[in-house]
Formats: C-alpha cells, structure tokens, sequence
C-alpha cells in the first residue's frame, strides 16, 4: 500500500440494494420518477430564471411583468449594473434581482 492510499471499505451484504436486471443502470423501480412527486406531479417543471417568478411576486408583492417593464424602462443596459439598481432601489435580492434581468434581457435578444 502507497503513501495516501487507502485501503477500500468493505460494505456488509445487508448494505446493498439488489435491483433486477432491468434496472441496474440507474433507475430504482421503489422510486418514481421526479415528474410525477410533489405538488407539480401533472404539471412541466419550470427551468430556469422563471422559476423564481412566484417567489419574487409573493416576497415582494408585485407581479414579474411590472418588474420586466422597470428593467426595460431604465436608461441602464449593462447586466450587473441593472441587478445593482434592482437590489440598491428597489430591495430585491441579488438572486431574484439576477433572475429577473437575465429573463428580461433573453426576451429582447429573441
């Protein structure tokens, strides 16, 4: 055995999780898959900037399109400057000030 090389645990057989054939790459049959848990079982999941939208409406009480029309209304046009106005003006956090502007400003390069 080598300077710094450790020797390799032993698990107990109990340890392990016997999975069929079919299911050796990955995928636990006892667990389902993502999409179909939790309170957006039936719904897409929501990716991205946009899926802090509901936080920062709930948290700060206006609605996202009234914040995208600030963000567009600013003689500002430079990413970080803008997140720096929302957070120093307007109280956001750095994350949903930078959620915002990222949304905003994808929508006008489309």
């Amino acid at each position: 055995m080598g300077a710094g090389t450790r020797p390799a645990r032993h698990r107990p057989a109990r340890w392990r999780i016997r999975l069929p054939h079919d299911h050796a790459h990955g995928e636990n049959p006892r667990i389902a898959p993502r999409a179909t848990r939790g309170p957006r079982a039936m719904t897409e999941q929501v990716k991205g900037p946009a899926s802090y939208f509901p936080a920062i409406e709930k948290k700060y009480g206006r609605p996202v399109t009234e914040w995208k029309e600030l963000i567009r209304s600013s003689p500002l046009t430079r990413h970080m400057e803008l997140v720096a106005w929302l957070k120093s003006e307007h109280g956001l956090g750095h994350g949903h000030a930078n959620a915002l502007v990222a949304h905003t400003l994808a929508e006008g390069e489309a």
